[in-house]
């Protein structure tokens, strides 16, 4: 059973929650669906696949003939000419990956494919877990301060759809027991290092998650508050879970939690 409080902080009914808050957490099986879902957005490294190869490195072996090696004591290693003085060159190596210029031994290659593949069975498994976890005090505490929260799972009426101003939904959340967790979520500090010149200036906090039947009037004055409002079939793992570890903080409205039993 779960209490559905109104915006206000009171109790309006009980109600019984659908069997996905029953699901039995395997952190091994949460953490395997994050990376699965996150390799996604990997950016491929590698070198240029003619990188030390465009500088031809052969020589001709035979006697008497013009850039000959031969009877000239030099190695088997591929060289192209650096200078020369008449018919008298002078050799550097190219190609072999032990000489200067040459290509790389073992380079990354661009046909790596960096997609970890799961099933979807798997997938869905995992979103449950994560869904479940949010319902459990003991692991939401590791990531948020919700010390002056009463209520696991957090749920609220539908009237909470309706804010469209920042400070309205900081007023709500905040008489909601979430005041200590809205002053860190909305901290940030200046990343140290290249990030900053790269369009990640700043560093936030793990944010909050609302999960409403109708995130159309939300959307707009959670995000300035570092929280992201979701319908429920949007859903992902990195939604449910932090970095793959179990105990995201999940607000929810009465109609998503109506939703979920279908």
């Amino acid at each position: 059973m779960a209490t559905i409080l109104s915006v206000d902080n009171k109790k309006l009914e009980d109600i019984e929650l659908p069997e996905i808050f029953a699901q039995k957490l395997n952190s091994g099986v949460l953490r395997k669906a994050f990376l699965a879902e996150e390799s996604g957005t990997f950016q491929k490294k590698y070198t240029d696949p003619l990188a030390g190869k465009r500088k031809v490195g052969e020589l001709t072996k035979r006697r008497r003939s013009y850039k000959t090696v031969y009877g000239r004591g030099y190695t088997r290693t591929p060289k192209k000419v650096l200078s020369r003085n008449g018919t008298q060159f002078y050799y550097v190596g190219a190609v072999a990956p032990h000489t200067v210029g040459g290509r790389q031994a073992h380079p990354p290659k661009a046909e790596k494919n960096l997609v970890k593949k799961l099933n979807k069975k798997e997938r869905a498994i995992a979103i449950r877990m994560g869904i479940a976890a949010s319902a459990d005090r003991n692991l939401v505490s590791k990531f948020h301060r919700v010390a002056q929260m009463n209520d696991f799972p957090l749920i609220i009426e539908d009237k909470l759809n309706d804010i469209k101003k920042t400070k309205d939904l900081e007023k709500t959340l905040s008489a909601l027991g979430l005041g200590e967790e809205i002053g860190r979520i909305t901290e940030r500090k200046i990343r140290a290092g290249r990030g900053k010149l790269r369009g990640r200036k700043y560093k936030k906090k793990l944010g909050i998650i609302i999960v409403t039947s109708d995130n159309s009037n939300i959307s707009a004055s959670a995000r300035n508050l570092n929280i992201t409002a979701l319908r429920p079939e949007q859903l992902s793992v990195r939604d449910v879970s932090n970095a793959g570890r179990p105990g995201r903080l999940i607000i929810w409205t009465k109609g998503a939690v109506a939703s979920m039993k279908k």
